[in-house]
């Protein structure tokens, strides 16, 4: 299957290195950011191009730019009539590829940095199409890079992407305010990083990370709350975060009592 890369971010940077290293690097990396786009196909072992007209031929263009510069970008390009053209979005839908193409989504939920290598074996690939040949060979694609191949329409991957965020995004600004609070007596963040590790691994282990929660919110320790309310102090955002973490940890931790 001939593939081409639409974007040069960090997950069109990641299924580069995924095909390069699979042994069947994209044919293109099509992308407007010159220098990015270059940086991408040189990773992938591909070549750039930024111009309409030199599109290369391809069984299947990945689409992976910014959500609200899908429609655009795709509505800009020459697709063949017969490709498969997909994007990989998680909260997008099949409408915002243009028609008289074979549609389809490709989302790998994971988080992406640039530089950083994901073991794609792993990720779940969910996957969507609007005719069966197609999500037939939307599938096959996706089951050269992954062993978790998963139909799933846009209204399961908008509540996918959603638990990305809480489990991703929002676990990783916590990561950033221990930082910030180890940093205000000299510490750096290797000091948290095996309570980090043994946090994920438990919850991963559990199945269900409400049961292993610890820590004084889940106690109703409020005498440790105040003190760490005190130390705190007059960072009104933090002690917000605080609290309503706080609370919810509680809330949870009571509702699992409630149901023994």
């Amino acid at each position: 299957m001939k593939i081409v890369i639409i974007g040069s971010g960090n997950v069109a940077e990641a299924l580069a290195v995924a095909l390069a290293e699979g042994g069947m690097p994209a044919e293109q990396v099509w992308a407007r950011n010159e220098v990015r786009g270059c940086e991408v196909a040189r990773l992938g072992d591909s070549r750039w191009c930024g111009e309409a007209a030199g599109l290369a031929e391809a069984d299947l263009y990945l689409i992976s730019v910014s959500d609200r510069a899908i429609a655009e970008v795709a509505a800009a390009l020459p697709f063949p009539k017969d490709a498969i053209v997909a994007h990989t979005a998680g909260c997008g839908t099949l409408e915002m590829l243009p028609e008289g193409v074979s549609r389809a989504v490709i989302y790998p939920f994971q988080t992406f940095s640039s530089g950083r290598r994901v073991d794609f074996r792993r990720v779940y690939m969910f996957v969507e199409a609007e005719d069966e040949q197609t999500l037939a060979r939307a599938k096959e694609f996706a089951a050269t890079l992954s062993e978790n191949v998963c139909e799933a329409s846009a209204e399961v991957r908008k509540h996918i992407h959603l638990c990305g965020v809480f489990g991703s995004n929002f676990v990783n600004s916590m990561y950033a305010c221990a930082a910030k609070v180890l940093s205000e007596v000299g510490l750096p963040f290797d000091v948290v990083a095996p309570v980090v590790a043994e946090t994920a691994a438990k919850a991963l282990a559990s199945g269900s990370p409400a049961d292993v929660q610890t820590g004084p919110a889940a106690r109703g320790d409020i005498g440790t709350m105040e003190r760490h309310r005190a130390l705190i102090g007059e960072d009104a955002l933090l002690r917000e975060i605080y609290d309503k973490i706080s609370e919810n940890i509680w809330r949870t931790k009571q509702e699992k009592i409630s149901k023994r």
